[in-house]
């Protein structure tokens, strides 16, 4: 299996290297690239069942059985921060998938029409701009019940208003160019342009604003988890082993917290790089 890692991880590393920039940005790229493979392949990288609890072993330290000891449920840390990548990747990608794809439309839509249309969606975003994206995941769970289904679409209402607002304000500026005037005299439809034309030029821009928003939405939801309203045990998740931790840190045992804690930084930090990144390319300030 690690041979076959190895082989997945080649030919990204040789296309960093040739993308210029940074060894930070490297690093961010290759790392972000570690995490996804590790929730891809991570039934078969967690050396134990996650979801086994041996009371018998619960708070130990590292050892040559749990290599990075056991949680206060006896679980291996270990196998639990392997496959709760899983879950702690899976819920942002939902997120920012649905936020980007419907803030997108409702973006090109208000700078199309403009008018009345775009005054009262307007008006509609700001109201949801005024609630924090964690405050309307809690204010779901309240609602609907603990788990991630609830939480990942208020969420991604929550975050579709900052995609709507870049997608309209750079489709305004893409309106006023000639090319636009052109497919307008060519005779096409306002879809047609929208989509053919002016959505590939704001497209990758929208990608970094995305990549950023993963980020965002990696830590709130790992906070939800965290204060118990999110994923549930005993599925693995990032927020809910610092949680299950707590034990493990008053008895001198911090190891089973600082783990998990430290994998939602990386891939944070990761992901706020690689978005700045991109969007400094895509501005012309390269470094």
């Amino acid at each position: 299996m690690s041979a076959q890692i190895a082989d997945v991880v080649r030919g990204p590393v040789a296309r960093i290297r040739s993308l210029g920039g940074s060894r930070l940005q490297h690093l961010c790229l290759l790392l972000l690239i570690l995490f996804v493979l590790v929730s891809v392949f991570a039934p078969w990288l967690a050396p134990q069942d996650p979801t086994f609890g041996d009371l018998g072993a619960s708070l130990q330290g590292p050892s040559a059985e749990h290599w990075l000891g056991t949680d206060q449920g006896g679980h291996d840390t270990l196998s639990a921060l392997i496959e709760g990548t899983r879950t702690s990747l899976a819920g942002p990608l939902a997120v920012v998938l649905f936020s980007t794809v419907t803030g997108t439309a409702v973006g090109l839509f208000t700078a199309w029409r403009g008018g009345w249309a775009d005054t009262l969606i307007g008006r509609m975003l700001d109201i949801v701009f005024a609630f924090p994206a964690l405050l309307v995941a809690i204010l779901a769970v309240a609602v609907f019940g603990k788990g991630m289904t609830a939480p990942v679409i208020a969420m991604a209402i929550a975050y579709m208003p900052y995609t709507a607002r870049l997608v309209r304000g750079l489709a305004m500026q893409e309106k006023a160019r000639p090319y636009i005037a052109a497919y307008r005299v060519q005779g096409h439809s306002g879809v047609f342009i929208a989509v053919r034309g002016l959505l590939p030029n704001i497209g990758p821009t929208v990608l970094a604003q995305s990549t950023v928003n993963f980020g965002y939405a990696l830590l709130d939801l790992a906070a939800l988890s965290f204060l118990g309203l999110g994923v549930q045990p005993p599925a693995p998740d990032w927020g809910a082993m610092i949680n299950q931790s707590q034990a493990a840190v008053l008895q001198g045992l911090p190891l089973s917290a600082i783990v998990p804690a430290t994998a939602v930084v990386l891939v944070v930090v990761a992901f706020n790089t690689v978005g700045e990144n991109l969007g400094d390319r895509l501005a012309g300030r390269e470094s």
